[in-house]
Parts: C-alpha cells; structure tokens; sequence
C-alpha cells in the first residue's frame, strides 16, 4: 500500500472537488422533492381520511425501516423492469435518476414526520386568533403558521440535511462517479496506494460542507429570532 504521505491528503482534494457539484446536486435535488411529497405525506397524516392516514403512516414506517443502501439497489433494479413492462427502456439513463429517486422516497418519509411533528407544536389557538381577526386559511399559513413552523422545524431540518449529503456517498455503490466516486477511482487507478490519503481527504471535504451548513442553519435560526419568529411566539 506504500508508505503514508501526509502531503498526499491535501494533494487529493483538488481532483475531488469538480466532482462535488454532483453530490450537492443529489443532496439538494432530494431535499426539494422530499419536502414537496412529504408536505403531501403530512397533510395526509394530519387529515381526517382514515384510509389515506394509513396508508401515510404504513409508507414512513415501511421506508424508515428500509437501509437506504438497499433501497437504492431496489429502485437501481426495479425501476427499469417495472417500465420494461410498458416498453421503456430506462437502461441508458443518468444514474443520478435512480438516486434521486431512492433517496426523494426515504427523506420523503423522515420529512414527512418532521413537518407532522412542526405542524402539531404550533399552538391551536393562533389560528382562532387568525380567523377572527379577518385572516383568511391562506393567510393565517403564509403569515403566520410557516414562519413559525420554519424556526421550529430548523434545527432538525439542518440535521437532515447534514445526514443527507452523507447519505448521497452511496451513490458511488451502482456506479455514479461524484466525489465519493471519484475517490474509489482515484484508489483503483493508484492500485490501492494511499488509500488513506484519498479517504482523509474525503473526510475533510465532508466536515468542511457539514460545518458549512450547521453553521448557516445556526445563523439563519438566530436571524429569525431577531426578527420575532422564535420558539416564545409559536407556544
């Protein structure tokens, strides 16, 4: 394997980094989409149709308990049988479609309980407040339930977000090349030599994007409450 160069680790992070573009693609795309179906999971959950309660919470339950790992190989290999069927063919296709729909299936089901939980921590009242002072429902949400609902939600929203971008190195496991990927290459092209090197450069790309958005999920959150949004005014 050769011997350790501390040099090397510094010397690996600029070939991985035109790589990130890709990881943050995945991490963000999944982010947007997992918020919008399990916005949809949520008002599900909170509604009064048994059936689609059910079925919500049977689908988080089921995906929560699923390793993301195996749930990417499920849709990497399941999805393009199931369009064969219908006379698609979906084998030459951006791996990143497969990711992206793995990973907007599992986030969708953990958001889903954090909007549920956020929504349900809003104290009842302002929205009696809201009616009677002429508010209409779109209104009383806009105005008051999502910024309220923003702050609460944020310190785990930022949590997700951290535990999504690791998530997204598996990708590299049907053959996406981004960053992660991109360092297996990196290892398989040296034969094995200074794999450690290309791994602790990984890690430190890793802690510098996560230290990024913990710290801007920090600022954000202080921002909103200065602005009046904090935690006092939504209980």
């Amino acid at each position: 394997m050769g011997k350790f160069d501390f040099l090397y680790i510094f010397e690996s992070i600029p070939p991985l980094l035109p790589y990130l573009g890709i990881t943050m693609l995945i991490a963000f795309s999944t982010l947007i989409l997992g918020l919008f179906f399990g916005a949809l999971l949520s008002w599900a959950k909170l509604g009064k149709n048994r059936v689609a309660k059910n079925l919500a919470y049977g689908y988080t339950s089921v995906i929560r308990c699923t390793p993301s790992i195996i749930l990417l190989f499920i849709c990497y290999y399941g999805v393009p049988k199931i369009f064969a069927q219908f006379g698609i063919n979906l084998n030459d296709i951006n791996l990143v479609y497969f990711v992206l729909i793995a990973f907007t299936l599992l986030y969708a089901a953990i958001l889903s309980e954090l909007i549920r939980s956020t929504y349900e921590a809003i104290d009842r009242g302002q929205f009696d407040a809201a009616a009677a002072a002429g508010l209409t429902t779109v209104q009383t949400i806009r105005k008051i339930i999502l910024p309220q609902g923003f702050y609460i939600a944020l310190p785990n929203l930022g949590n997700s977000i951290i535990t999504l971008l690791k998530e997204s190195s598996l990708a590299f496991t049907i053959g996406l090349i981004d960053v992660m990927g991109k360092a297996k290459l990196m290892i398989s092209l040296n034969y094995g030599n200074h794999a450690l090197e290309i791994y602790l450069s990984l890690s430190i790309i890793y802690w510098g994007l996560t230290l990024l958005i913990a710290k801007g999920t920090k600022v954000l959150e202080n921002t909103l409450s200065k602005g009046g949004r904090g935690l006092k005014q939504a209980v």
